[in-house]
């Protein structure tokens, strides 16, 4: 995988600060190259507070024509602490200078089938294609399972080619009902962020990016067909890496 850059970091804090200066130049690119918007998929996980303290810790930072969307999200309440809208709206969006309107959420009052369908109706909508909607960015965790999104290893939509937001009503992890982006709309975006921190990650980490038996686990899948792949690692998370790596310095640009 040519494209592919894993990076490792002393601390959560050296990642998070080199994860907001990556979003914040990819935004310039996308809105320089005369983009109407810079697009962004949000996951959830520890992804919440490294974002919600690093982004608007940027200076002069301008949101306003960003669109954010979510990789997946669980068919719960806004309300529900399950909800990854629900911890962004609560711990980010109120920080930074983005309208409503461009926050694209789920209709969790839905039928998880309708839910998706309704989801990836609005957002071939915001991209204005019938085609695949092609992000940005998309930021992405990942399990001790080495699941991502809610792609979960040995599960049928990890076969999935034609839809590009997929329902699944037996995730093995709770809550059971969330929609996902499928692989297809994951590997079409310019670029894609993995962040994965603590110790606890670093035996999935390896089998992931070195190879191991049996089949390729979910985040092993993720690879953009044309664009920049990512994976941002603190030092216990890479712990087990024997393939090389980059250490960027405090303050690095990606």
């Amino acid at each position: 995988m040519s494209g592919r850059r894993v990076l490792v970091f002393s601390s959560v804090a050296e990642l998070g600060s080199s994860l907001a200066q990556l979003l914040s130049s990819r935004a310039e690119k996308a809105l320089s190259a005369g983009g109407s918007c810079f697009s962004l998929g949000l996951s959830g996980g520890s992804l919440v507070s490294i974002l919600s303290k690093e982004l608007p810790a940027l200076p002069n930072l301008d949101c306003s024509k960003w669109l954010i969307g979510f990789c997946d999200e669980r068919l719960v309440p806004f309300s529900d602490p399950e909800s990854t809208y629900g911890l962004y709206k609560n711990q980010l969006f109120g920080k930074i200078n983005i309208p409503d309107e461009r926050i694209l959420a789920i209709d969790p009052s839905l039928p998880v089938q309708e839910c998706a369908e309704e989801y990836a109706s609005k957002l071939s909508k915001a991209f204005s294609t019938e085609q695949i909607p092609v992000f940005d960015v998309l930021l992405l965790g990942m399990g001790p399972d080495g699941h991502t999104c809610s792609l979960f290893p040995d599960h049928p939509l990890l076969q999935e080619r034609l839809k590009t937001v997929a329902p699944i009503s037996d995730s093995p992890k709770p809550p059971p009902q969330r929609v996902t982006m499928t692989l297809p709309m994951v590997n079409a975006a310019r670029c894609v962020v993995f962040v994965s921190t603590g110790g606890s990650k670093a035996p999935v980490l390896k089998h992931v990016l070195e190879g191991g038996e049996g089949p390729a686990l979910p985040a092993a899948l993720v690879s953009p067909n044309q664009g920049e792949l990512f994976w941002l690692l603190d030092e216990p998370a890479a712990a087990s890496l024997t393939s090389p790596v980059e250490r960027p310095g405090p303050g690095a640009k990606l």
